[in-house]
C-alpha cells in the first residue's frame, strides 16, 4: 500500500459508516480520489497530505458524500476534475461537480509512478467508476463495494441488474485487494464479490417468495416481510434496494406493478 494514503472524512452516519474514504495515489504525482464532503477540516487535511503534489482529482460518483469537496479543491489547487455525470435524474446528486475531463470505461491514465485503469461500474449510480491501480492490483471501489455493509441501490438512477452485472464484470480483472469508499481494505476480492452477488440474489428470492405468499403487496408492506431480519430502523433504507430488486424482476417479467401494488406474474 506504499502508493496509497487514505484519509477518512469526519462524516460518519447510517449511509457512510465511519466516514467517506479519500485516497491519495502516488508520492510526487498524486491522483486524489473521492475528495468527499466539503468540510473545511477534511479539505485542510487533504491539502496538507498532498503537499503541493496533487495533479488531478478523480471522482467515483457524484453522491453528496463523495464529490462536493472536488470543486473547492480544484480551485484552490488549480487542478482538473475527472469523472462523469449521471444518465438521468437523482435526488442524491452533488450538482456542483462538472468534470473537466469525462472518464469512460477502459480509459488508462499513466504517470511515471503508476498506471490507473478506469472501470465503469453502474448500479449504485449510473455514473459510478472504479479505478484499478495496475501496479499494485488494488481497486478503488467507491460505493460499488463497501466494507462492513451492503450498498444501497436507489432507483431511478440506481439499478440492481446493472449492479450485479458490474460485480460480475470485476471478476475478469486481476485484483488483489479493494480500497472501498467506506471501511477498511478488503483482501479477498473474488470471495467478496461472490458473497455480495449471492446475498443479493438470496434477498431477491425472498422477495419473490414473500410476494407469492402475500398475493399482492405495496412496497412498504413487502419491505417489512422481506427485511424481517433487519431492524425496522433500517427499513426506510432497505426499501430503496427492495424497489430496485422489484424493478429488476419486472424487467424480467417475473413481477408486475399495478397502481402501486406488486404481484407475481
Amino acid at each position: 500500500m506504499d502508493l496509497i494514503t487514505k484519509i477518512t472524512a469526519p462524516n460518519p452516519g447510517v449511509f457512510t459508516g465511519g466516514g467517506t474514504n479519500t485516497y491519495l495515489i502516488g508520492k510526487d504525482d498524486i491522483t486524489l480520489v473521492d475528495p468527499g464532503p466539503n468540510i473545511s477540516e477534511h479539505l485542510n487535511e487533504i491539502i496538507k497530505a498532498g503537499d503541493g503534489k496533487i495533479k488531478r482529482i478523480f471522482v467515483t460518483h457524484t453522491h453528496k458524500d463523495h464529490s462536493p469537496a472536488a470543486l473547492p479543491l480544484s480551485k484552490t489547487l488549480n487542478v482538473p476534475m475527472y469523472g462523469r455525470l449521471v444518465d438521468g435524474e437523482s435526488s442524491w446528486e452533488d450538482e456542483t461537480f462538472i468534470p473537466d475531463i469525462v472518464l469512460n470505461d477502459k480509459d488508462i491514465i499513466e504517470t511515471d509512478e503508476y498506471t490507473l485503469e478506469v472501470i465503469h461500474t453502474p448500479g449504485h449510480a449510473s455514473n459510478h467508476l472504479c479505478f484499478l491501480i495496475k501496479d499494485t492490483k488494488c481497486l478503488l471501489t467507491g460505493d460499488h463495494i463497501m466494507d462492513g455493509s451492503t450498498v444501497v441501490i436507489g432507483p431511478p438512477d440506481g439499478n440492481m441488474k446493472s449492479y450485479i452485472n458490474s460485480l460480475e464484470k470485476l471478476l475478469d480483472f486481476d485484483i488483489d485487494c479493494f480500497a472501498p469508499g467506506h471501511g477498511n481494505y478488503i483482501h479477498e476480492p473474488e470471495k467478496t464479490i461472490q458473497s455480495i452477488i449471492r446475498h443479493r440474489l438470496t434477498r431477491e428470492g425472498k422477495a419473490l417468495r414473500k410476494l407469492g405468499e402475500a398475493g399482492i403487496s405495496s412496497l412498504d408492506e413487502l419491505t417489512k416481510l422481506v427485511y424481517d431480519d433487519v431492524s425496522e430502523l433500517l427499513h426506510p433504507i432497505a426499501k430503496y434496494s427492495l424497489e430496485a430488486h422489484l424493478l429488476k424482476l419486472i424487467d424480467e417479467k417475473k413481477v408486475k406493478l399495478d397502481k402501486d401494488l406488486f404481484e407475481i406474474v
